[in-house]
């Protein structure tokens, strides 16, 4: 069976360009009603104009769908706020949130100033946070929510002159992790996607054969996905140039040592141990880590726990 989303409500930040249009658009398409939102900011965040979102809510009632614009920062709580109550007022709920407006001030880490770290922080992390909580209670109330938040390769992997939003993006993980946990009781699924795509902030990173392949179309099909029905939860999918996989955070066997090798010395010893991946798991929660560590304890003592 196809997946839809009519009688639906999605909001898309960062919709007016890119990944956020392409979202809009699939959306809209499969019946949802959208709210475009996007600042309309230049890469860097500056500036500000709600052209680029009344282009794509243009486009989507063209197309026979249902979408209205939005110009929130996503950067001020209060703007978000007012944006799904105005979605909530005028269509009676939010059931889809995708985090997915961004900038980039990408510097070398000694060349690069604490303002454009902070501004990085602010509209990636911050900001995907008050998108979060700004639909969050509507969809406990409702008993269903679908969040997609959107991380990078940078974040998960590292890349040159971007500790700002490696550091942002790296954060959102942590933060789908902890409301997956917090969402399951109410049926809010909490998934992020890692795309890698041309658009208006990567085409001056990427040369041109790489340009026509990473087509921002080819991102969508994972966040639809992810805010399907029957969606998992806690999920990372990368997504780019038609490839689809599954992202994880995983943590080696491991050993445990007495007290009396409790040094560098000792874990320097065992380090080849330590790192061996054959038996490595993704785990399910923080919890799961210390349960491990006191099985192992427990183990090497000869202890029933």
């Amino acid at each position: 069976m196809a997946i839809r989303f009519d009688g639906r409500v999605a909001i898309v930040t960062g919709a007016g360009n890119g990944l956020g249009r392409a979202h809009a658009l699939g959306l809209a398409a499969r019946g949802a009603k959208v709210v475009v939102n996007d600042f309309g900011g230049a890469r860097d965040g500056t500036g500000g104009s709600m052209t680029a979102a009344e282009t794509v809510v243009e486009e989507i009632r063209k197309a026979g769908g249902t979408a209205m614009a939005d110009g929130a920062d996503v950067s001020n709580y209060e703007q978000v706020k007012a944006m799904v109550a105005k979605a909530t007022k005028e269509w009676g709920s939010v059931d889809l949130m995708v985090a997915n407006a961004g900038i980039l001030r990408d510097k070398s880490f000694g060349k690069m100033e604490l303002s454009d770290f902070q501004k990085v922080i602010d509209v990636h992390l911050a900001g995907t946070f008050y998108c979060c909580k700004a639909v969050w209670d509507g969809m406990k109330e409702r008993n269903y929510g679908r969040i997609v938040l959107t991380t990078s390769s940078s974040g998960m992997f590292g890349n040159f002159g971007q500790a700002n939003y490696g550091a942002a993006k790296a954060g959102i993980v942590g933060l789908m992790n902890v409301l997956a946990q917090e969402g399951r009781k109410t049926d809010i699924r909490v998934n992020t996607v890692s795309p890698t795509a041309a658009t208006r902030m990567t085409e001056e990173l990427l040369p041109p054969q790489a340009l026509q392949l990473m087509k921002p179309e080819a991102i969508t099909p994972a966040v639809l996905f992810l805010l399907s029905d029957n969606a998992p939860t806690r999920t990372t999918l990368g997504a780019g140039a038609g490839s689809f996989a599954q992202i994880k955070i995983i943590e080696t066997e491991g050993i445990n040592l007495p007290e009396e090798e409790w040094t560098p010395d000792a874990i320097a010893a065992h380090f080849a141990e330590i790192s061996d991946d054959s038996k490595a798991q993704a785990l399910e929660g923080a919890f799961q880590q210390t349960q491990k560590y006191v099985a192992q304890a427990a183990a090497r003592l000869g202890l029933k726990m």
